[in-house]
């Protein structure tokens, strides 16, 4: 006999930018989003008995949306995910949970004629920071926080060798290669019991997005890496360290490719190993490493 086991709906790909205007100075200071924000619930006869009076209608969900990032500050996006998930919490009863999803991208503020612009900014990479709450009635409110889209490179001090080898295996072993990835960091905060927890000492979470992040850049630089495996492992640990309100940490990491091109027909060009100066950049396919690690194992979450 089939019957409904999950669901929840809502609105996605909502975009809002917010100005905030210091009328003091005259600066200016600006925040684009894209939200996502799903509803849970006792819902299931919208979907079994086409019984709509369970059914906050998604266009609502998007001016909320608009409304609630009128009403209270969007940065950090973790305390307004929370603002957000909890408004559906306590404004319909019958929904049991509110999962808000915030990917703010990036404006950097423009220096011209050596300072800093007081309204003028540039996109200089598509890298996201990016929040997801979820508000469950009774429960609290679980945080995950992440760094997306952070396209990085090194041309030496990375490896790969020693792996398994069969009748499958044409890779070569290699004790100096390109690296380059795509970084998708995220980061598990231990539960919050309300919002008002979340907002006291914000600060948090603007200095562990600045920790992870710089953690993420030095490791990866300076690691003599044996593989994208053991080097984000490390990248792991130091996350937890650098911030003790996490529970969890974790990475995907894409292993973009450059292949050496054999220019040994060509005059007998040499463009191989020590030799190799040209390299074809490969779109797909690609590795995808990912893990997590957890600071107590036996009190993991899953997700």
């Amino acid at each position: 006999m089939p019957g409904l086991t999950s669901a929840r709906y809502g609105k996605d790909n909502v975009r809002v930018y917010k100005v905030h205007r210091d009328e003091k100075t005259g600066v200016q200071s600006v925040t684009e989003m894209t939200v996502c924000c799903l509803l849970e619930g006792k819902i299931e006869t919208s979907y079994t008995k086409a019984d709509n009076s369970v059914v906050v209608a998604t266009d609502s969900i998007k001016n909320t949306i608009y409304i609630k990032a009128k009403e209270h500050p969007v940065n950090p996006p973790e305390l307004y995910a929370s603002h957000l998930g909890q408004h559906f919490i306590d404004q319909y009863p019958h929904i049991t949970a509110a999962h808000v999803k915030v990917v703010v991208h990036r404006w950097t503020r423009m220096t011209v004629d050596g300072a800093p612009h007081p309204h003028s900014f540039f996109r200089d990479g598509q890298e996201t920071r990016n929040a997801e709450a979820t508000v469950t009635r009774g429960a609290g409110i679980d945080l995950r926080s992440s760094v997306a889209g952070l396209s990085v490179l090194k041309s030496t001090g990375s490896g790969f060798h020693g792996f398994v080898r069969d009748e499958f295996t044409l890779l070569p072993e290699v004790w100096d290669r390109i690296l380059s990835t795509d970084v998708d960091c995220t980061w598990d905060w231990k539960r919050f019991p309300t919002v008002a927890a979340v907002q006291e000492g914000v600060e948090r979470f603007d200095k562990a997005w600045e920790s992870a992040r710089a953690i993420v850049m030095k490791t990866f630089a300076t690691d003599e890496s044996a593989s994208v495996q053991n080097t984000m492992y490390k990248m792991c640990e130091q996350i937890l360290e650098a911030v003790p309100e996490v529970d969890k940490a974790g990475f995907a990491l894409p292993n973009k490719h450059y292949f050496e091109i054999d220019m040994s027909w060509h005059k007998g060009i040499k463009n191989t190993g020590k030799d190799a100066e040209v390299y074809a950049p490969q779109s797909g396919p690609n590795g995808l490493i990912k893990c997590e690690v957890a600071r107590d194992v036996s009190t993991v979450v899953h997700r």
